[in-house]
């Protein structure tokens, strides 16, 4: 290349060939939701991704495309939706949801700590996959490896395992919900307590409505700030057991889930007025379509092969403990009357 000539090596032009696959079959997810709306096109994104994924392999230039799709434009989605929620409806719904978030919490830690013990599942990994489980997902475990410092195999085992009970719950909960008899706002509780990744229980939420979906929304995003005293607390117990050694700093730039920031940005102007009545459902269905896209980019990078030949003792150990907070969760909002 001559030295005058334009070079399209830049980190936007890395993103094209991944956005350039994403983005019909989003499409077509999207139109095909439209026309099927007891599927979704959230669930018909991650279905299409995880088609096109495992039947055809993906040239490497696509990849950077496909992980900025399936973690920024999801976010993007999300500070969308807030212009939909009015602030004080966020607050009062995250006050309210604290109880069976945190009881929940509690539950993944001391389920995933017995299981580990019980399948012989080394501490690390067991913990990489209750922080998961019970916080925020994938999210959650890249946040705490900096503190846990697990080995590469650990890392890739607990998010293996986590995404896999992501996609079962796209598919199980809403129609569970509806077996329960769940209310919109029970189902929101339940979703943005017991699925893990914040896509998952963006997807499910507005796949059972879009009220409940609201409240998934907001519960999701309460619990996601919970990373943060986790984290520290996670990075006092392991300067305690090495007693000597030191697990380095924890930067808060690197566990604090900034985009809840513009979630509540966005539903503090849908409160305060400034954001015309009439832009509220084209924002909505700009979110909605942002959600189908990073579904289907999530999707696409999900290799069911690798999924399914983690080993039986780590699925065994995400999938108890998965269970037992989306069991507490549901007897919880019983005892408190919330569902």
């Amino acid at each position: 290349m001559s030295a005058g000539a334009p070079s399209f090596d830049t980190p936007t032009a890395r993103l094209l060939p991944g956005l350039l696959l994403c983005l019909p079959l989003a499409a077509l997810a999207y139109a095909l939701g439209l026309r099927w709306p007891l599927v979704g096109g959230a669930v018909l994104g991650i279905l299409t991704g995880l088609l096109v994924r495992n039947l055809w392999p993906l040239p490497a230039a696509t990849a950077p495309g496909i992980r900025f799709t399936g973690k920024y434009l999801l976010q993007a989605a999300v500070v969308a939706l807030g212009f939909g929620l009015d602030l004080r409806q966020v607050v009062q719904t995250g006050l309210s949801s604290l109880t069976v978030t945190l009881s929940t919490l509690g539950v993944a830690f001391l389920t995933a700590w017995a299981l580990a013990r019980w399948l012989r599942v080394h501490h690390v990994l067991g913990t990489l996959i209750g922080v998961g489980t019970g916080i925020c997902g994938g999210s959650a475990i890249a946040a705490v490896t900096p503190i846990l410092r697990p080995d590469e195999h650990d890392t890739a085992l607990a998010l293996s395992t986590v995404f896999l009970f992501n996609l079962v719950a796209v598919l199980v909960f809403p129609p569970l919900g509806h077996l329960l008899g769940l209310s919109d706002a029970g189902f929101g509780l339940w979703a943005g307590t017991a699925i893990n990744d914040t896509s998952s229980v963006v997807a499910a939420g507005y796949l059972y409505s879009h009220a409940a979906g609201d409240i998934a929304t907001v519960v999701k995003l309460t619990r996601a700030t919970l990373i943060i005293p986790v984290c520290l607390a996670l990075a006092g117990w392991q300067a305690w057991r090495q007693r000597n050694a030191s697990t380095g700093p924890v930067s808060l730039r690197g566990i604090v889930p900034w985009f809840i920031f513009g979630f509540l940005a966005a539903a503090a102007l849908r409160g305060s007025g400034v954001v015309p009545t009439a832009w509220l459902a084209p924002l909505h269905q700009i979110a909605s379509f942002l959600i189908v896209l990073a579904l289907t980019a999530i999707g696409l990078s999900a290799d069911l092969r690798r999924l399914l030949a983690t080993g039986a003792r780590p699925l065994l150990l995400g999938l108890g403990t998965w269970l037992a907070v989306a069991t507490s969760s549901l007897l919880l909002q019983r005892l408190l009357h919330q569902a």
